[in-house]
This record gives structure tokens, C-alpha cells and sequence, in this order.
């Protein structure tokens, strides 16, 4: 019987209409920017001048804290200049600009297309090797990985759950590294589990990726303790707390983390660069990229190098079509539209979809009907009319804190179901930020 997660949820057509198309590498870029800001947590801090010349996985930044990661050149030639560009909203971030010449990588990383199963580094060894390759969340998050591997004496973890639900809409990437990496991402689990100490390990897939989850069960023959689960096709399957309902039956309460509940969950992208930074001292210095929307003259899965500019990728991939109205970073329920296509993609972009006026414009707000299809299509058992409410009338913010706006996942499935249209994720968003700073405002006890 296919599992899923027991509150809520909503059916989207998946549109996996890229599904097919087998990942390709990326052709060379004249000039790369690399962001500081490649993770959750604070960016990091150029480590190279003005003049410099780089190889590909040398270290361009250094962290800038405890929640912070390093920054590798994708590339190798000379750097051009190290200042602010604005990321794919607009905001300035610290770049750094290097003209690319050759292809000439650090000699520390190994090249070879070897797969590597046997790894005699201890657990602080494997953790510091992630730590140092930058490894972070692929899915999206990007919180820095040897963190979340590393939880607190008093928190022991029970079973490693690798993510490759990919519940939402267009996205491919996933699905094809399963289907065509599936050793290397059970090594990069088999690493996981030795480093959590556990014993078990859940690979969860959604029931519409047929061919992924027939070539994840066949390595996972060859592995102990690692079992494909096939999860029934429902968005968001891949949230977290979904995720370890549908596999482990616990629910995460409101405020606490998966660890709390003895889980650790990490996207299958993300397993596939532990493999490379453990077993080939590789940085992360690329991931694939869906390139996909019906107005698209052919789909496409690339294997961008980190620092790409997103105006190349859509120039590769066939040009943006005449009626093309909008680039969404991600999929159509929790990707952020791209105001920038200039800018250039950093570690966890795995898509980008291109999408019509038809397909986005906004239907017109009516009045809230009382109808309660929010509340139900809720994952997290919130009351998304209630937080509408309380947010229009603005300045309630211990009310919006009561209520649990910070337990809302920003899935949009109260925005998918509403019959008024109303835009409840866009309120709840910035309500929640404004909380956010007032929380922080607060004197600390």
C-alpha cells in the first residue's frame, strides 16, 4: 500500500513534462558569479582579490559563522572583480566575478568516473570533508549539511530518510539523477548512516516516477538497511514533516525539528553530493538544473556549473519564447519569480520554469465564503483564513504567533484550493516576516 502523509494536501496536474529529457552538461561559460550567499545561515566571506588566478573546487569563500558553508569556484581563470550583483530578486549580494580560461581543476579532486563504495574515514573525518566541499541542502533549503548531520548530544536519530518525492510540479532533476546515479546516491546514504549511526534508511518516491524508483530498488539490492518507499503522488509529499509522517508514522510537533522525532532528512541530490565530497573530494560546484514549461520549444535537465548566468541557460536551452510572461526559480507552487535573469545560479537552483501570461495571471479576489477548502487542503493543520484575517487587520502579531504562523510551510495549498482567490500565501509570507522581526527585536531572557 503506497504511503502519504495524513493531514491535508491538494493534487496538482504534476506536468512532469521534462521527465524524459536526460541530463546534459552544461556547455563552458565566459564569465562566471559566484555568490556569497549560497546557503542558509550567513554568507560567506571572499577569501581572493582582484587579479587572482583560480582553479575549479579552489576555495573562494570562507564561512562566516556556525551557520555558514565554503564557496568553490565552479571554473578556472582569473578574477575580475569581487562586489555586489543583484541575486535573482534583485538584492545585492557579494559576487565573485571570474573570466573563465581553460578548464583547470584543483589536482586534489578525483576526476575519475570510478564509482567508490568503501570509505575508511571516521565520522568527524567524513563530516569535516562535507563541511569543507560546501556541501549544503539541494532540495532547496540549502542549510548547511555537516550541521545537520551533527545534532546535539541529547538528540539521537533513529533512520536517515532521503527525499526523492519531488511533488512539485515540472521539476525533473531528481528524477534523473535516481534513474541514472542511483550507487552514488546509496553510497552518499551508506556515508549518512554511518555518520548518524544508524541502522535504517528510507528512500521516499512518489508513484509517478516509475522509472526512478525501479532503479533506486535495484541498487538498493546491493545495500543493507536502505529501502525505496513508493509514496502515493500528493503535493507537498516532500516537505519534511510530511515526509517523516508518510514513512516513519510520527508527527513533528509545532515548534520542534525532525530530530526531535529521531529523524534526518536529506534531499537525494544533496546524498549525491556527499558521495562526490567524501568519496572524490569534490565541491559543490554544480547541480542539475530543470529547464522546462509548455511554451518551451524542447525541455531540458542540464548540469549547470554554480555561477552560470540564468540568461545563458535560457539561451542554450532555445530562448524564451515570444509569449513567454515569466521565469520562476523552482515550480509553480513555492518558486520565487525571477526578476533578475541576469543573475546566476548558485548551488540548490534545480529549476526553472517558463511560464505564460495565460498560465499566471491572477484571478480576480472575491470575498471569502467560509468554505473551509484552506483548512483542509492545510499540511501543517492550520487555519490559513484565520491567519488572512488577523494579517488584513494588521498589528496582531501576538494573535499571528498564537495562531502558529511560523508552523506554515509556504506550500501555497490555501492559495491552490481557494475558490475566492485569495492570495493567503502572499499575506501569510509577509506576516510572517514581520513577526520574524519583531521576535528578534525582543530583549533576550
Amino acid at each position: 500500500m503506497k504511503r502519504t502523509f495524513r493531514i491535508g494536501g491538494v493534487h496538482p496536474n504534476d506536468n512532469k513534462i521534462s521527465k524524459n529529457a536526460a541530463i546534459e552538461v552544461f556547455p563552458a561559460v565566459e564569465t562566471a558569479y559566484i555568490s556569497m550567499a549560497q546557503h542558509l545561515g550567513a554568507p560567506a566571506n571572499p577569501v581572493v582579490a582582484v587579479g587572482d588566478k583560480v582553479k575549479v573546487g579552489q576555495v573562494i569563500g570562507e564561512p562566516n559563522g556556525f551557520i555558514s558553508g565554503y564557496v568553490h569556484s565552479s571554473v578556472s581563470g582569473t578574477v575580475k572583480a569581487v562586489e555586489p550583483r543583484a541575486d535573482i530578486a534583485g538584492n545585492p549580494v557579494m559576487n565573485v566575478v571570474i573570466a573563465v580560461e581553460g578548464d583547470e581543476w584543483c589536482e586534489e579532486i578525483d576526476r575519475s568516473t570510478d564509482i567508490v563504495r568503501e570509505c575508511s574515514l571516521t565520522c568527524e573525518e567524513i563530516l569535516a570533508r562535507i563541511k569543507n566541499c560546501g556541501v549544503v541542502g539541494m532540495g532547496g533549503a540549502s542549510f548547511p549539511t555537516h550541521v545537520k548531520l551533527n545534532p546535539p548530544k541529547d538528540k539521537k536519530a533513529v533512520a536517515l530518510i532521503l527525499n526523492g518525492t519531488e511533488c512539485e510540479p515540472y521539476i525533473t532533476s531528481d528524477d534523473r539523477i535516481m534513474r541514472e546515479r542511483p550507487v552514488e546516491i546509496l553510497i552518499g546514504a551508506e556515508i549518512m548512516k554511518k555518520v548518524l549511526g544508524v541502522d535504517k534508511c528510507y528512500v521516499g518516491i512518489e508513484e509517478n516516477k516509475p522509472e526512478a524508483i525501479a532503479s533506486m530498488s535495484a541498487a538498493a539490492e546491493k545495500f543493507d538497511g536502505i529501502e525505496v518507499v513508493v509514496l502515493k503522488k500528493k503535493y507537498p509529499q516532500g516537505g519534511e514533516k510530511q515526509l517523516i509522517d508518510a514513512i516513519m508514522h510520527r508527527q513533528v510537533p509545532s515548534g520542534a525539528l525532525p530530530i526531535d522525532v529521531g529523524a534526518v532528512v536529506q534531499n537525494v541530490a544533496t546524498s549525491l553530493a556527499v558521495y562526490e565530497a567524501v568519496q572524490k573530494n569534490k565541491p559543490v560546484i554544480d547541480n542539475s538544473v530543470t529547464v522546462s514549461g509548455h511554451c518551451m520549444a524542447s525541455q531540458h535537465n542540464y548540469l549547470v556549473r554554480v555561477g552560470t548566468p540564468i540568461s545563458k541557460i535560457l539561451e542554450v536551452a532555445g530562448g524564451l519564447p515570444e509569449n513567454a510572461a515569466k521565469v520562476v526559480s523552482g515550480g509553480p507552487m513555492m518558486g520565487k519569480a525571477v526578476v533578475n535573469l541576469e543573475a546566476a545560479t548558485v548551488k540548490a537552483n534545480g529549476s526553472f520554469l517558463i511560464m505564460t501570461a495565460e498560465e499566471t495571471v491572477r484571478k480576480r479576489e472575491s470575498n471569502c465564503i467560509r468554505c473551509g477548502k484552506c483548512a483542509d487542503a492545510c499540511p501543517m493543520g492550520l487555519e490559513p483564513y484565520l491567519l488572512n484575517k488577523l494579517a488584513r487587520v494588521g498589528g496582531l502579531y501576538d494573535e499571528l504567533e498564537k495562531e502558529r504562523i511560523f508552523d506554515c510551510i509556504e506550500c501555497g495549498c490555501c492559495l491552490y484550493t481557494c475558490p475566492s482567490n485569495i492570495p493567503l500565501l502572499d499575506l501569510i509570507r509577509i506576516n510572517k516576516a514581520e513577526v520574524m522581526k519583531i521576535m528578534r527585536s525582543r530583549p533576550k531572557k
